[in-house]
């Protein structure tokens, strides 16, 4: 509303000098040139003093938009452990909060409980800021002049610690604003002054030139002058102003721009842009195990099904937008039915963009490659889920094997010696080296979509080394998170003769250097599954008759494949926590748990499964009424479609993973909420818990904590549901898988031009 009033007094100040200008050029044309030249200048004074003033206006605004910015990102970078040290009355809080104050904007920050007391506070608080004044603006942002004259801004946060809650204070300096007001002021008094000089100049010349013809010439500037302003108004009707004041407006948005960093909005169209711009006529090749479409009997016809991953689900649209070849294993009961001679399918089958390469596995090869050494040993290894990784040399053998296999598919579609070669996940840790062998010059991009452990851990594998020694055949070698790269570094260091450096992250083997990079991965923005779904409130409607629930039903839902790293069981156990220790929400609470079967042969999956029916059969027993269970235990896959549906329709979403690289579930989620409403309650073990801090942050492994989180979800209210959401929103739209995929695609970019550059006769 500030910046509205502003704005119409602007324009009515505008319309005011416009009249004014016009009324000085009537002048013009009965006076001399140096009556001309004064009028001139005494025009150029009036817009200095209208349009200084505005200047000063746009530029504080802007500041204090950066400001309310950094104050967001500063409680969201300490909440947590400030969270933390309240719950434990630590005495450290202090010279934390002291440490974070290096800033030289930041002036302060201090604690304030319900209680109107000032628990914490740095050294540097000023006697002013209290906690009254607090109560006061009613937990909202507003300045305060100190005794000294100094202006400070005060930007509260609520935070909630167990039972208790309070204010989390950050102090801002103001004194950088009026110096920074005042250049602003001072630039555009230059620019005008320049600007009326210069034009003074030309009008005494032109007017001393052709003295005799003064009058016919000066009607005509005037006509072509109103033609100018007709054209500029048409053109931008709020902001009927000269081409001086747009040009300062450029200059000042490119100066914010600049400030607050450069931001893309990534998309299949942009990602395309990059690939032509940047890597023209390159071929794109993805590799992973996981098909993205499989063709099953249904009913004795083919049918299509897309496979419940995060991986499909992350690749699947960018793909789409680089075109190339997507080689995989074909796993379908049609697939072998539905390729050409050369085992190629174009996808997806709606409106083909690629090509999708199956490759055929034996039982054996499937056996000792994927459920074997992949399933039983590198991805329990890997995620530390208290599961014993199995390691056997037959499958060792089969694993070597089928990464040779996929070697060869990729070079026999490789249309070039130079490719771009997307190397997906943990099943494929040879391929790089193997790869690199056949192809000397294709950039190979691996990305390991799984955590990789310390290296204390990682010593467990019989094949440590030649593991590593297969992914160092990369160009890049990606990891969800920068701590994910820091273990794989140490394991390096640890396991290998190797030259590291840690400054630029990469390591150097056989003389060929291998980056080491964070890329953070997406989902498609927007998704493809919500352009058809139905309203919120028909999401709802739809699932509560599906499931009996009345309409006052609050519904929990959690949405994963059947895996034991994904904490099905300390779910079910924290809502038998809830029920217990808050009876009140019994009966008015459900969990919905849709969970897709997966590795079903292996035993450590056919027992979870088994211990998360009988949990939900326990917990129901315990508490249910004839009209009401509080489990629904729904074991099938589910579609896209039916998954964003149970998202719409829910009041929170429950990931609790017990270790994660990423957990796409959660950003999946969060974009399906476009009403900017429910709650995301999150396992700190998930990589998406570095990004998405504004959810509620769990331990899984503490069942009581996640009843408290379920808790505090179901008494939140619908503003601080919104606060959390669009914030979340904001960063899934603007970190999609499009960046995702752009940032190592312009890796790739660079690597390659300075390959060029060293080896320009290859």
């Amino acid at each position: 509303m500030k910046q509205e009033w502003r704005l119409r007094n602007f324009h009515t100040l505008l319309s005011v000098e416009r009249r004014r200008l016009r009324a000085v050029l009537r002048k013009l044309a009965l006076h001399p040139a140096v009556r001309a030249a004064g009028l001139v200048f005494g025009a150029a004074f009036i817009l200095i003093v209208g349009l200084a003033p505005l200047s000063s206006f746009l530029v504080e605004g802007w500041l204090r938009q950066d400001i309310e910015l950094r104050s967001q990102l500063i409680v969201r970078s300490i909440k947590n452990q400030v969270v933390a040290n309240l719950s434990e009355s630590n005495p450290d809080l202090v010279p934390f909060l002291e440490r974070i104050t290096d800033d030289e904007r930041l002036l302060a920050v201090g604690y304030c409980s319900d209680a109107g007391q000032m628990l914490y506070a740095t050294s540097s608080m000023p006697h002013e800021v209290t906690c009254s004044a607090i109560a006061q603006a009613k937990g909202d942002a507003f300045d305060l002049v100190l005794k000294d004259g100094s202006r400070v801004h005060v930007s509260p946060t609520l935070l909630r610690t167990g039972a208790t809650s309070g204010h989390l204070l950050v102090v801002h300096d103001l004194s950088f604003l009026d110096e920074r007001t005042g250049k602003a002021r001072l630039y555009t008094i230059f620019a005008l002054l320049g600007a009326s000089l210069a034009f003074g100049l030309l009008t005494i010349g032109v007017v001393g030139a052709v003295m005799r013809g003064w009058r016919q010439s000066l009607q005509s500037a005037i006509a072509q002058i109103q033609g100018e302003t007709t054209h500029i108004r048409q053109a931008n009707p709020s902001f009927p102003i000269g081409r001086d004041f747009y040009a300062l407006l450029d200059a000042l948005r490119t100066e914010r721009t600049f400030a607050e960093g450069l931001y893309v909005e990534w998309s299949p169209s942009r990602l395309s842009e990059l690939l032509r711009d940047e890597l023209p006529g390159a071929q794109v090749i993805i590799v992973s195990n996981r098909e993205p479409y499989i063709h099953n009997y249904v009913d004795g016809k083919p049918a299509v099904q897309i496979p419940a991953s995060g991986l499909v689900a992350a690749l699947e649209p960018v793909m789409r937008a680089c075109g190339g070849v997507w080689i995989a294993h074909g796993s379908g009961s049609a697939d072998r039915d539905t390729v050409d001679e050369h085992d190629r399918v174009a996808v997806p089958p709606d409106h083909p963009e690629y090509s999708l390469r199956r490759i055929w596995l034996s039982d054996e090869e499937q056996e000792g490659y994927y459920y074997g050494l992949s399933n039983e040993g590198l991805w329990p290894l890997c995620h530390i889920a208290f599961v014993r990784p199995n390691f056997r040399d037959a499958d060792w053998r089969q694993y070597i094997a089928v990464n040779q296999r996929f070697a060869e598919v990729v070079l026999s579609e490789a249309t070039a010696d130079d490719p771009i070669i997307l190397i997906q996940d943990y099943h494929f840790a040879l391929l790089p080296r193997m790869v690199r062998k056949l192809l000397p010059k294709a950039t190979i991009i691996t990305f390991w979509h799984i955590p990789w452990p310390n290296s204390e851990t990682f010593g467990i594998c019989p094949w440590r080394e030649e593991i590593i020694d297969g992914l160092l055949g990369s160009t890049i070698l990606g990891f969800h998170t920068q701590f994910h790269c820091n273990n794989f570094i140490e394991a390096v260091d640890r396991f290998m003769e190797s030259r590291i450096d840690r400054e630029i992250g990469s390591v150097t083997l056989g003389g060929r250097e291998t980056l080491i990079r964070p890329y953070p991965i997406s989902i498609e923005w927007p998704p493809r599954a919500l352009a058809g779904q139905a309203s919120i409130e028909d999401c709802r409607r739809s699932v509560r008759e599906r499931f009996g629930l009345p309409e006052d039903m609050r519904i929990a839902v959690g949405i994963e494949r059947f895996d034991y790293t994904k904490g099905v069981i300390d779910r079910m156990k924290a809502v038998d926590t809830l029920l217990s220790l808050h009876p009140e929400w019994c009966g008015k609470f459900v969990l919905i748990q849709a969970a897709a079967p997966t590795r079903s042969k292996l035993a450590a999956y056919a027992e979870l499964q088994s211990e998360a029916a009988r949990l939900a059969e326990e917990i129901n027993a315990r508490y249910e009424t004839s009209d009401w269970r509080p489990v629904h235990h729904v074991v099938r896959h589910h579609e896209q479609d039916e998954v964003y549906e149970l998202f719409r329709a829910a009041d929170m979403c429950i990931v609790s993973s017990l270790h994660d690289g990423m957990n796409l579930v959660a950003k999946e989620f969060v974009a399906s909420r476009d009403d900017e409403l429910g709650v995301l309650i999150l396992s700190g073990l998930a990589g998406a818990s570095r990004e998405l801090s504004e959810a509620l942050i769990v331990n899984p492994y503490d069942a009581g904590q996640m009843a408290r989180a379920i808790d505090q979800a179901l008494r939140m209210s619908q503003s601080e549901q919104r606060q959390r959401m669009r914030l979340m929103r904001d960063l899934v739209r603007r970190h999609n898988v499009y960046g995702w995929a752009a940032k190592m695609l312009l890796d790739a970019s660079h690597l390659r031009e300075r390959e060029r550059v060293a080896h320009p006769g290859l």
